[in-house]
Order: structure tokens, then C-alpha cells, then sequence
């Protein structure tokens, strides 16, 4: 099962990701977040490690800005985790591969949700509802949520995902219902303090999967 280690802000710990068994690498471009990379980590600190997937984090960015930092530090991915619309979403997928991330509520219809998104987006990504749109630490009711949805794209499960989480997820990943499940997606139950990872917890985790 692949794993993304979203919020990395370390040099140090970017490189070590794939010993550690993580695919992707995620950097949070959003100068609200704890783990705005830009306050950690040079542009060029990030374009120069080739050795892991580089995703991009984005809330409600400028087209042009998404697509500069694409440039700036060689990114592989973009994922959109703000009120972004499919007209917006289709602009970037023109450039580069976009993953439009849901907030999910207990009240929600993902199928209904993804609906105008399905053309425009390579991937998407669930994640927990919360106030603003940074990770909530929480779970949301994979089974319950997902239950019964077709996705029809593939698509990285997040929100408050820990490490005694594996047997869970692979309970999940047999299920009808995770046939698109592409990645999990790793943030703030596997640091040491915002923006610095635990690696030794992580390569636990991704041994199990």
C-alpha cells in the first residue's frame, strides 16, 4: 500500500522518506498551515531530491502561483485542498497531475460531491471535515462514508489516520469500496511536533501495510 507523509518541512527527513517506505512526500504551501514549507525549506532544497514523489499542497491559491512553485521545485503532483472549482481544477490538470481533496462530513454524499470534478481531476483525496482547511488530527467513517460509492478514480484516504490504524486499513483496502484506493495519506498522528516527523513510527506503519 503506498503512503504519502504530507507536511514534511526537514531537509533531513525528506530524504530519508523512501528508507522509511513512504512513495510521496507532501509540502504544504499555504502560509496559514504550521507546516507552510516555505518557512522551513528553500524552493531549491525540494527541486533537487529525486528520489521520492513530490506532491504539492494548495488552499485557494492563484492559478499562477500553483504553477510557479511547480516549476520552482519540480513537482510531480498538486494537490488542491481549498474551495477550488472544475473550472479552476482543469486549468491546472492542463500542466500537471491534480488530486482535489473532499473535506468529508458525517452527513455527506461523496458520490454526489465528486460528480462535477470526475473530468477535470486526476485523482482525488477524503479527508476530515474541520474548521478551515487544515488536517484535523480526526477520523471520519471510511466504511460508512464510502460505503457503496463508485469513486471511478483513484484516490488517497486521509483525516487523522495513526499508526495503530494499519489492520484497519487493510481490513478496508479488500473492500469493494476501496477498489480506487490509490495511497493513505500520514500527517500529524506520526510527528514529534508540527512539521517534524517521527521516521522510526512511520517506517513501523508502512512495514504492516
Amino acid at each position: 500500500m503506498r503512503v504519502k507523509v504530507c507536511g514534511i518541512t526537514q531537509g533531513e527527513q525528506l530524504v530519508k522518506l523512501p528508507e522509511v517506505g513512504a512513495t510521496f512526500a507532501g509540502f504544504i504551501f499555504y502560509p496559514r498551515s504550521p507546516r507552510y514549507v516555505l518557512r522551513h525549506m528553500t524552493t531549491n532544497q525540494i527541486k533537487k531530491e529525486n528520489n521520492i514523489n513530490k506532491v504539492g499542497v494548495f488552499v485557494n491559491a492563484s492559478t499562477e502561483e500553483v504553477l510557479h512553485m511547480v516549476d520552482e521545485c519540480r513537482l510531480h503532483m498538486v494537490q488542491l485542498h481549498g474551495d477550488e472549482t472544475p473550472k479552476y481544477c482543469e486549468k491546472i490538470a492542463d500542466y500537471i497531475s491534480v488530486v482535489k481533496a473532499f473535506r468529508v462530513s458525517e452527513s455527506d454524499n461523496i458520490g454526489y460531491r465528486i460528480q462535477e470534478y470526475m473530468n477535470v481531476c486526476d485523482m482525488f483525496m477524503f479527508d476530515t471535515e474541520g474548521v478551515g482547511y487544515g488536517g484535523t488530527g480526526k477520523k471520519f467513517d471510511w466504511d460508512k462514508q464510502l460505503s457503496g460509492v463508485q469513486v471511478g478514480k483513484p484516490y488517497f484516504l486521509s483525516g487523522g489516520i495513526e499508526p495503530s490504524d494499519a489492520e484497519n486499513l487493510k481490513t478496508f483496502a479488500a473492500k469493494p469500496e476501496a477498489k480506487a484506493l490509490f495511497a493513505i495519506d500520514i500527517n500529524t498522528k506520526f510527528e514529534v511536533m508540527p512539521g517534524i516527523k517521527d521516521m522510526e513510527l512511520i517506517k513501523n506503519f508502512t512495514s504492516q501495510l
